[in-house]
């Protein structure tokens, strides 16, 4: 039986490179990824630490960083107590030129059945990679709640 995995794909007006900023520098993850930091220098394994509201709510360890084609970490949540018992996950970031698009598929795996983190992902992702399309192609984020994502008391 295969674990559970999350899949997202869509098509941004950008270039590899400017995408892979927009994935890897804080000036662009804090604009649409709710004020999150992600620190790392991005070298193969290097920790991560996405850094929200001065509070790290995740870590990993970089294990793939081909500028600007593919990148990968680990991941685990930090913040939610239950969700911290969880076994680390990894997620793929796949850059694919296509005209002038870039293809960009994440994907989120090693999930445990009956994951509350793959639930809270499964939220989470499309919110911010909406975001990220939309500050590449449009120089804007549009103002997604917070309450989109199941975050309770965060409005």
């Amino acid at each position: 039986m295969s674990k559970p995995e999350f899949i997202y794909v869509t098509y941004i007006e950008t270039t590899p490179e400017k995408l892979w900023d927009a994935l890897t520098k804080s000036e662009f993850t804090r604009q649409y990824w709710f004020d999150t930091e992600l620190k790392s220098d991005w070298k193969v394994g290097s920790p991560l630490a996405l850094v929200m509201s001065g509070k790290t709510t995740d870590t990993g360890e970089i294990l793939v960083a081909d500028r600007p084609r593919r990148l990968a970490y680990t991941f685990k949540h930090e913040a939610d107590e239950e969700m911290r018992k969880e076994p680390a996950t990894k997620v793929v970031f796949t850059l694919e030129p296509f005209d002038n698009l870039v293809k960009l598929t994440v994907t989120h795996e090693g999930f445990g059945v009956s994951s509350k983190l793959l639930d809270g992902i499964s939220k989470g992702w499309p919110a911010i990679l909406s975001g990220l399309k939309s500050l590449l192609e449009t120089g804007k984020v549009p103002p997604i709640p917070p309450r989109a994502l199941g975050i309770e008391g965060f409005e």
